[in-house]
C-alpha cells in the first residue's frame, strides 16, 4: 500500500494545485530526476551518446509536438521540417558569432515564424486538408535546404557544427552536450505540464474538441490556433538546434527528411495522444526497440541459434517491431501512457479491485 492516497488531506488550493498531487509520484519524479543527473557517472559513454542522449532530445521533440497535435489537435506532417529549420539556423548564427544561447531563441522564433505561415492554413481547413498544407510545408523546406546552397552547401553536403559555449562552458565533451540536452528537457517537460493548466491550454482543449463551441463561449479560435503553432515550432527549432549541435555536430539534409517526421507522429501517437510521459514513452519506443531487436536477432545469429540471411536479418526486427506497435494499440487504443496509467491506478487502490476508466 505504498501507492496510494489514504492520510492526503489537501486543505488548501495550493495542495490541490501541485504538479504531482499524490506523494508516490513526487518520489517517483525525484528518482527520474536523480537518476538522469547521475547518469554520466553510472552509464557507460557508449550508452549514453548513442542512447541516452538522442532519446532525450527526440523526446522534447515529440513533446512540442504534443502541444500542438495532443492539445490543441492540429495534425502536423512537417514537424521535421521546422527542426531543420532550427538546426540550420543556430548554426548559421553561431558562424556569424552570435553567442550559442541568442542563437538558439533567434533560431526557435525564425523556425516559429515560419511555421505560424504555414500554420495559417490551419484557420480555414482541418483535418486530412491541414494535413497536406503541412506536408507541402516538409517539401518545400526540403527543396530549399537543398537547392539553395548558401544554407546547406548542397545536397550531399555536410555543415559542421562551430565551437560553441553555453554559459560559458564550452561544449566540447559529451557531458557538457548531455547536461545541455538534459536541462532543456526538463524546461520543456515544466512547460508542456504547466500549459495544461492554463487558461491558454484549456483555450487549446476548447479548440481540439470542439471550435465552433469554443467560438461560442468567447474563445478567439484564430489568435489560438497561432498561438500553438507559433509556441510549438519554437520549442521544435530550438530542439532542433539543440539536436544538431549536442548529438548531430553536422548536419544534412537527410537528418531532417519527411521519414524523421512520420516517426515524429508515430511517437506522439504510441505514446499517448496529448501525454507528457506518453511522450517519453513513445520517443523511447520508436527510437530504441527496433535497435535493441536488431542487436537481439544479432546475438542468436552469431550464436548458431537461428540460421538466416543477412538481408532476411535485417528485415526481422521491423516487422517485430510493426507488429509491437499494431498490439500496443490494439491492445490500448490511448497508448503506451494509458497502459502506465492503468498499473498507476492499480497501486492506488491495492490491494483492493480497481477499475479501468
Amino acid at each position: 500500500m505504498f501507492y496510494r492516497l489514504s492520510g492526503v488531506h489537501h486543505t488548501r488550493y495550493a495542495s490541490a494545485r501541485q504538479l504531482w498531487p499524490v506523494p508516490a509520484d513526487r518520489w517517483q519524479v525525484i528518482a527520474v530526476a536523480v537518476l538522469a543527473l547521475t547518469a554520466p557517472l553510472w552509464m557507460p559513454t557508449v550508452y549514453l551518446s548513442s542512447y541516452m542522449l538522442p532519446w532525450l532530445v527526440f523526446s522534447a521533440a515529440t513533446l512540442s509536438l504534443t502541444l500542438l497535435m495532443g492539445l490543441a489537435g492540429q495534425l502536423h506532417f512537417g514537424f521535421a521540417a521546422v527542426m531543420a529549420i532550427g538546426a540550420y539556423a543556430s548554426i548559421h548564427l553561431a558562424q556569424a558569432g552570435v553567442p550559442f544561447e541568442l542563437a538558439l531563441v533567434g533560431a526557435g522564433l525564425l523556425a516559429a515564424l515560419i511555421g505560424c505561415v504555414f500554420g495559417a492554413a490551419a484557420l480555414r481547413v482541418k483535418g486530412l486538408y491541414l494535413v497536406m498544407a503541412t506536408v507541402a510545408m516538409q517539401f518545400l523546406v526540403d527543396w530549399v535546404i537543398v537547392n539553395v546552397t548558401a544554407i546547406s552547401g548542397g545536397a550531399v553536403a555536410t555543415l559542421q557544427t562551430p565551437r560553441v559555449s553555453f554559459l560559458f562552458v564550452p561544449l566540447d565533451g559529451l557531458y557538457p552536450r548531455y547536461y545541455v540536452v538534459l536541462l532543456w528537457v526538463a524546461i520543456v517537460t515544466l512547460l508542456v505540464l504547466n500549459i495544461k493548466r492554463t487558461s491558454f491550454g484549456r483555450a487549446l482543449v476548447a479548440v481540439r474538441d470542439k471550435d465552433f463551441a469554443a467560438a461560442v463561449i468567447g474563445v478567439n479560435i484564430f489568435k489560438y490556433k497561432l498561438l500553438a503553432f507559433f509556441t510549438s515550432s519554437f520549442l521544435g527549432g530550438v530542439t532542433g538546434a539543440i539536436l544538431a549541435f549536442c548529438f548531430y555536430q553536422a548536419v544534412t539534409p537527410e537528418q531532417f527528411s519527411f521519414n524523421v517526421t512520420i516517426e515524429l507522429v508515430a511517437m506522439v501517437l504510441v505514446g499517448g495522444l496529448g501525454s507528457v510521459i506518453g511522450a517519453f514513452f513513445g520517443a523511447g519506443f520508436v527510437l530504441l526497440v527496433p535497435i535493441i531487436l536488431l542487436n537481439f536477432i544479432a546475438s542468436l545469429v552469431n550464436a548458431g541459434w537461428l540460421d538466416i540471411s543477412a538481408s532476411l536479418m535485417a528485415h526481422i526486427p521491423l516487422m517485430l517491431y510493426g507488429a509491437m506497435i499494431i498490439g500496443f494499440l490494439l491492445y490500448e487504443p490511448l497508448g503506451l501512457a494509458k497502459i502506465y496509467d492503468n498499473v498507476r491506478k492499480y497501486f492506488l487502490v491495492w490491494p483492493f479491485r480497481h477499475t479501468q476508466s
